[in-house]
């Protein structure tokens, strides 16, 4: 899965670590995200397209065989279930 982290990371002028604290993460974590070397949870990717202001879509490219339906997996998440 391909992301747009370090594009908006550096355009907002934000560091792998403010990311990192931000996101309750390791700098280690922002670096493999942003290398394609780490897949990032829902709950991670939540966070993230929080902290830039945009949709998961938006920040998260997903293709081939991980071209999934975001809303059904977004609405079966307990992030978004009510309590």
């Amino acid at each position: 899965m391909k992301n747009k982290i370090q594009e908006m990371r550096k355009s907002r002028r934000v560091t792998q670590q403010e990311l990192a604290d931000a996101l309750s993460v390791t700098r280690q974590t922002i670096i493999s995200l942003e290398n394609g070397k780490y897949n990032a949870s829902l709950t991670l990717a939540h966070k993230a397209a929080q902290f830039f202001g945009v949709s998961i879509e938006e920040l998260f490219i997903f293709e081939g065989d991980e071209n999934i339906d975001i809303t059904a997996l977004l609405l079966n998440s307990p992030i978004f279930r009510e309590k």
